[in-house]
């Protein structure tokens, strides 16, 4: 599947959080969402994009936005994650990457010459009415904040 893009309509996924809450699309109508896609709960790069969208997350909130991170890690992965950083959104728990392929960001990648399928980093922006207005594929971990609201 392809990537969505600005324009597209979101999908209207549901999964459950790091609280085993289920979260759905629906549930930000009338808010603009940051849907983050990392690819592994607790490793360097994901905990430094986290944290940085946490420590800017009153700016979000003063913005209308709300925050969403997907991985294809277990509950108990995402709920330790949450927890030791102290991260104030909902993490989703996709296991069975209904999310990720639902945006088109599971695919091959390539790290240190072995080629492997995964998550691609990326961040997209929803408005109000459920349309992507922004997509980021090159994601900067410690300025990803600066990106979205530029």
């Amino acid at each position: 599947m392809e990537m969505l893009k600005v324009g597209d309509k979101a999908p209207d996924f549901v999964a459950v959080d790091q609280n085993e809450k289920t979260v759905k699309l629906s549930d930000f109508a009338g808010k603009k969402l940051v849907v983050f896609f990392y690819p592994k709960a607790s490793t360097p790069g994901c905990t430094v994009e986290a944290c940085n969208l946490r420590d800017n997350y009153q700016t979000f909130l003063a913005q209308n936005y709300e925050v969403v991170g997907v991985s294809a890690d277990s509950v108990k992965r995402q709920s330790n994650f949450a927890n030791k950083q102290e991260l104030p959104f909902s993490l989703l728990a996709d296991e069975d990457k209904k999310v990720i392929e639902a945006f088109g960001v599971w695919g091959p990648k390539k790290f240190m010459g072995k080629e492997y399928d995964g998550i691609h980093r990326t961040t997209f922006v929803i408005d109000e009415n459920g349309i992507i207005i922004e997509v980021i594929a090159k994601v900067k971990t410690k300025e990803h904040t600066a990106q979205i609201l530029k």
